[in-house]
């Protein structure tokens, strides 16, 4: 496989990172308009979506958004769906990008687990950069400082995990979670999780590069 062809689903139009929809067009072009370089390009489409599209839980917001033209519609979503609409600004910009994942501590008095998600992003000079837009609060300072990662959350207690893949489309239990729930309550009660000893068998066959 060329390289060419190799970084090309991370550049393609999908159902859910619908780039091709005018209002994410028109935002991809503003975003770009002032920037000089492939680099501050992407910085402004994180800034951008980390700062103006706000979190379901963290502001308790409906409608659960998942198309990224969605998300940029309502202004709002979860980490997952903020990470659809990243990566869709990205690749409007034609910057290859995709989509990681953490396992986190949900719940730690009833052990239950969630997938938090993230964006990767491929710069000029550096390669693959991973990016956390779930947007910031009191305790949480998630950064764009290439070669630094800084990301919302670290992976350390039992049971978690930061899984070093790069997927060129959103994992389907993420994309059946947001489309089968009617509320931002509903996601929470059934936050996508995959086991640790699931995810490769979970995972295989979908299109993928390591970090």
């Amino acid at each position: 496989m060329s390289a060419v062809e190799s970084i090309s689903p991370y550049l393609a139009v999908s159902s859910v990172i619908n780039f091709d929809h005018p209002s994410i067009q028109i935002l991809a072009a503003e975003l770009r308009a002032d920037q000089t370089s492939t680099t501050a390009i992407a910085q402004a489409c994180f800034e951008w979506v980390r700062d103006q599209i706000r979190h379901s839980s963290d502001y308790q917001l409906n409608p659960v958004t998942c198309r990224a033209s969605e998300v940029l519609e309502h202004r709002t979503g979860y980490c997952y769906a903020k990470s659809h609409l990243l990566v869709a600004l990205l690749r409007a910009c034609s910057i290859p990008a995709g989509f990681c994942y953490q396992r986190l501590s949900f719940d730690e008095a009833s052990e239950r687990y969630c997938l938090h998600g993230l964006v990767a992003v491929k710069l000029p000079g550096l390669g693959w950069y991973r990016l956390d837009p779930r947007g910031n609060k009191a305790d949480i300072d998630a950064q764009f400082c290439p070669p630094q990662e800084q990301l919302a959350y670290s992976a350390q207690q039992l049971g978690e995990a930061d899984w070093p893949v790069i997927f060129a489309e959103p994992l389907p239990i993420v994309v059946q979670t947001l489309q089968a729930s009617l509320d931002w309550e509903s996601v929470l009660a059934a936050i996508p999780d995959i086991a640790l000893a699931d995810f490769a068998v979970m995972t295989q066959g979908l299109e993928s590069v390591s970090c």
